[in-house]
């Protein structure tokens, strides 16, 4: 007995070990895109010579979006040491490509009014740092769902011939991975805009202002939807009016929490101040307030996604 329990933790550290390989290896993958994809800035200089927070958040961010990309790679059910290290490498890569491109579309798009780099490393906005991480972290969680919940065969079963039918093979989960990426993209998008519209102020005037306190608000609303959709997205894929259907009761539970979760923070987490004079209508922007926002948002989201 103790034989086969020994030969049992071996086997299972060897192949941790091995997954714990890949993981740095597509860590260090995705900091080659990220250097290659920011080649205007010395990211060396912005961290350790200039010792620029802005930066050095917005890069954390990118770092927490590859690592929770990664993890819905590892969390589930096992295909075999070799299959799950190819199905991570393939998806991997995948997932920092998303991930790249959604900071990108992110940027011309949520950020349009104002260069995103000039802000992070000329200025050192604080706030548009916490914006850039924040989509990171958001894009890396709907990434997450999509990975984990396509429902089809893995990669390796191209070479040892256990494909199945084409409706749950390998090609169609990178398919249904890019899908939804995409959707969740948009919805991010949406979010974005539905968040400037419910605050009494313009939340990207604030951010460009480097005011960091709305800087957190506004992430902590990108990361509470991010969280709704991938939990939506992480059910194993069954059709697509199944997975409309989940997102949209998310989302939409998402949209009435945003405004409530504001209200509430006023009412029981900062009772006999306002919000908003917390975090605009006073000289210095109360950082702490916005903190505190961001936690309501994020925390509505999770309670939600444990409850459902």
């Amino acid at each position: 007995m103790d034989t086969i329990l020994n030969s049992e933790y071996l086997t299972n550290l060897c192949n941790a070990s091995a997954y714990l390989a890949m993981a740095f290896f597509i860590f260090w993958i995705g900091k080659l895109v990220y250097q290659l994809s920011h080649r205007t800035i010395d990211i060396q200089n912005e961290l350790v010579i200039k010792d620029n927070l802005a930066f050095s958040v917005a890069h954390t961010g990118y770092f927490v979006g590859v690592l929770i990309s990664i993890a819905g790679l590892i969390i589930g059910d096992s295909n075999g040491l070799v299959a799950d290290l190819f199905d991570m490498l393939v998806y991997g890569l995948l997932s920092i490509i998303l991930l790249n491109i959604s900071m990108v579309i992110n940027d011309k798009v949520i950020l349009r009014r104002f260069s995103v780099e000039k802000e992070i490393c000329v200025d050192r906005n604080e706030g548009a740092g916490l914006i850039e991480g924040a989509s990171a972290v958001a894009s890396g969680l709907v990434i997450y769902g999509a990975v984990s919940g396509d429902g089809t065969a893995p990669l390796w079963s191209i070479f040892d011939g256990s494909m199945g039918d084409f409706a749950h093979g390998p090609f169609v989960g990178i398919a249904t991975t890019v899908a939804y990426w995409l959707l969740g993209l948009v919805l991010m998008i949406f979010t974005a805009w539905f968040y400037n519209k419910i605050v009494p102020y313009d939340a990207i005037d604030e951010i460009e202002k480097d005011n960091v306190a709305a800087g957190f608000g506004f992430s902590g609303a990108l990361i509470a939807i991010a969280i709704l959709v991938s939990n939506a997205l992480s059910n194993e894929f069954v059709a697509w009016e199944y997975t409309f259907i989940d997102v949209a009761f998310e989302v939409g539970i998402g949209v009435v929490l945003l405004p409530i979760a504001r209200i509430l923070t006023d009412k029981i987490l900062l009772p006999g101040q306002k919000l908003t004079d917390e975090i605009v209508n006073q000289d210095k922007a109360n950082i702490g307030a916005g903190l505190i926002e961001a936690f309501s948002y994020i925390g509505g989201a999770a309670l939600i996604t444990w409850c459902i």
